[in-house]
């Protein structure tokens, strides 16, 4: 399916893109230009820990805070609840500073703001925590009564600010990016508060202290500045909301701001980031180059339902043809490679690869040296991803963006059938994610459409099955029969909704049955649009650097087509909003149905397949008298028939090995080497390590649910003459083949 050419130029693509900013790698820029050869390989260089349970001199904290992971307030001593922003002090030791307290300004009147120096000994794997400098306002700069008014210190708590990011200046004092204004704050080198907070000239947040009644927060709670860089020289600030604006018609736009410190004024200058998804937040950011800053994306899951903590590099020198700042994968944090196993066995994510599964990713830092300084604000007590029911440490792990030589690339295309559909529910990004992080070369997204006309993956149009909508009262008149491709179909359905409602709704596991672990993560995660699985793709890498593959199939279309939500039209048009529609590009477009793929071959350059079910007939040919069934697309004249419009083939797996009446694997057909001669590319479907889909003599034992020797059968198939495969764990189906 051209899969070679397309992904070998882009690959090249890619790791320039990765490599060239990246100080470590700065030589490889000489002379021939970087060694397309290796490919970025963030690798664990060390870990350190400090106890949740750490307290610091100080009065008790915590009295209001929310009790959890069997901790409850007052607390003898001053919390430390993690570090939401961090300054490199130069000498090994690091000015770290914790958020408001316990989140909110009713319970974290008792915290006091200050920043630490913490020492992180990456051969003991434990933080050192030293001196303090306590934020304060003896002049009375703050300009509203704070907790502290009438004391002499007028120390200043987290029910005054909510301080979540910093900045030092070349005269040792440091600007913070804070949530309640949001303001920008400005201290000297012991603290102290030196002018008054700087106003956002976008805005207000809902605790802003000089909202005025009747006057309407656009800035959301906790959706300030968690997230600031500043130039070298000091002259600049860059500030980033966290959330989106509460009345930006795009809700995954985020604002990066520019403040000249020397005039004491926003500049007037903004660029404009986009997440992946509506609910994304921004962390983090540090600026590594006159206009390059490395960017904190994240979630808000923890553990196992983590689904985005990426650090990207941007370049605010270079936008999209959307406005978009572009944006480039540095490190996923859910995939760090620890050959050396450090910290291995403290609880999930540790182990080789290791994952920093916290909920508020929120510190990244560039050393002298190129290697990165990541940390997490824990949250205290809220927080339990590394062992549940125990709150989380403060964690410093530093990554060394090391290169290597690229693995070479299987010769099997493995595919995420529906994501990595074994280990969460099926068309989530977190499926998909999942998938990447097991090394899948595609991930498949099946398209329906809303009533508005927006692509959304889902494996049926409806959703009953996939998704919380029976639990809503509010759509239960939604709940329709239909004749779709003949049959009678009962439930909720996609075309009813438009995608606002649909975007309210939350997938949960298809099969429970089959997959009682995936229900844990029902309820979390939204219904994705196509939009956003492929700008999740196209900044991803595959295990081996390459581009990360979307294989998009269209359900339904001669169904769809009747009820005027045509697929192929906004399916383009999104493939050509992402860069994703040259010949070059890593999409295959996949249908059971024939019509359609004849359309889109006069239309598009991707390569498309044509799917075939183990028994009945294409429904646009059912639809149209047309007698042909699927056995006789897979004759010799059918394969060559089919290789005038597509690029090859999906199968069915029974039709390139029937099982003999036993149900154990029998002689294959000849449709591989048939297909071939035509010259299609074979994909065979689905691979999924459960009994119940599995040869008899791969079986474990007569348990359905029960996994059983799933690399024994693709090994098969393999042999036989497949290409490549659709699975739903695709772990052990690249294991397998590559």
């Amino acid at each position: 399916m051209r899969r070679t050419a397309a992904l070998s130029v882009l690959a090249a693509t890619v790791t320039v893109a990765l490599l060239a900013p990246t100080p470590a790698t700065a030589g490889d820029r000489g002379g021939g230009g970087p060694d397309r050869q290796h490919i970025l390989q963030p690798t664990l260089a060390g870990r350190a820990t400090l106890s949740a349970d750490f307290l610091a001199p100080g009065p008790p904290s915590g009295a209001l805070a929310t009790p959890a992971n069997g901790r409850q307030g007052p607390f003898p001593g001053q919390v430390i609840p993690g570090f939401s922003g961090m300054v490199d002090a130069g000498d090994g030791t690091f000015w770290a500073l914790p958020d408001n307290g316990f989140g909110t300004k009713a319970n974290s009147a008792d915290f006091l703001l200050r920043l630490y120096r913490v020492t992180p000994d990456w051969q003991g794997g434990a933080i050192e925590v030293g001196e303090f400098l306590s934020l304060r306002d003896p002049d009375r700069r703050a300009g509203f009564p704070i907790v502290n008014e009438s004391t002499p210190d007028r120390l200043l708590t987290g029910a005054d600010f909510d301080v979540e990011s910093v900045v030092r200046a070349p005269d040792g004092s440091f600007w913070i990016g804070e949530e309640f204004g949001p303001f920008l704050l400005h201290v000297d080198a012991t603290g102290t508060l030196l002018a008054p907070p700087v106003p956002f000239v976008g805005g207000k947040s809902p605790q802003n202290p000089f909202l005025q009644p009747g006057e309407t927060a656009n800035v959301r709670a906790s959706r300030g500045f968690e997230a600031m860089a500043g130039s070298r020289d000091g002259r600049f600030l860059y500030p980033i909301t966290e959330g989106a604006f509460v009345d930006d018609p795009d809700q995954r736009r985020r604002t990066i701001y520019e403040f000249d410190t020397a005039t004491g004024a926003y500049t007037g200058r903004t660029w404009a980031y986009q997440t992946h998804q509506d609910a994304n937040v921004i962390g983090d950011a540090f600026l590594t180059g006159k206009r390059e800053l490395l960017v904190i994306e994240r979630d808000d899951f923890q553990g196992a339902a983590s689904v985005m903590k990426r650090v990207y590099r941007i370049d605010l020198s270079s936008v999209d043809a959307d406005g978009y700042v572009r944006k480039t994968l540095v490190v996923d944090a859910l995939k760090i490679a620890n050959p050396d196993r450090l910290g291995a066995g403290d609880g999930y994510g540790t182990d080789d690869p290791f994952a920093l599964p916290v909920q508020s990713f929120e510190t990244v830092v560039q050393l002298r040296d190129g290697r990165l300084l990541l940390a997490n604000d824990n949250n205290y007590p809220g927080n339990a991803a590394r062992v549940a029911g125990t709150p989380d440490d403060t964690e410093m792990v530093l990554v060394d963006l090391r290169r290597q030589r690229a693995p070479r690339a299987g010769d099997v295309t493995v595919v995420g059938h529906r994501g990595a559909s074994g280990y969460r529910p099926e068309h989530t990004l977190a499926a998909y994610e999942t998938a990447i992080l097991q090394c899948a070369d595609y991930i498949e997204p099946d398209l329906v459409p809303t009533k508005d006309g927006v692509l959304v993956a889902r494996h049926e149009n409806e959703i009953g099955g996939t998704t919380n909508v029976a639990d809503r009262a509010e759509f239960a008149d939604r709940r329709a029969t239909k004749v779709i491709d003949g049959r009678t179909v009962t439930g909720w359905f996609t075309e009813d909704f438009t995608l606002a409602e649909l975007k309210t709704l939350r997938a949960k596991e298809r099969l429970p049955a089959v997959r009682p672990a995936n229900t844990a993560f029902d309820g979390l995660y939204e219904v994705p649009t196509l939009d956003e699985v492929l700008d999740l793709a196209r900044h991803s890498v595959t295990c081996d650097g390459k581009p990360v593959g979307v294989y998009p199939e269209t359900k339904h279309p001669t169904y769809f087509d009747s009820i005027g939500l045509s697929l192929e039209e906004p399916l383009l048009a999104q493939l050509a909003a992402n860069g994703l529609d040259d010949r070059r590009s890593p999409v295959i477009i996949q249908s059971f149905e024939t019509s359609n793929l004849r359309e889109l071959d006069r239309h598009t350059k991707v390569d498309l397949a044509q799917l075939v079910d183990c028994s009945g007939a294409p429904y646009d040919l059912v639809a149209a008298g047309d007698p042909r069934t699927y056995k006789d697309l897979v004759t010799r004249q059918g394969l060559r028939e089919i290789s005038r419009y597509a690029d090859g083939v999906g199968l069915c797996k029974d039709v390139m090995i029937p099982r003999d009446a036993d149900g154990t694997l029998g002689t294959p057909s000849s449709v591989i080497r048939d297909a071939h001669r035509a010259g299609l590319e074979v994909h065979g479907w689905t691979f999924r390590r459960e009994n119940q889909f599995l040869p008899a003599e791969f079986r474990s034992s007569a348990d359905p649910n029960a996994v059983g020797d799933l690399a024994g059968e693709i090994r098969v198939f393999v042999d036989a003459g497949m290409d490549g495969l659709f699975s739903d764990n695709p772990d052990i189906a690249a294991a397998t083949v590559g």
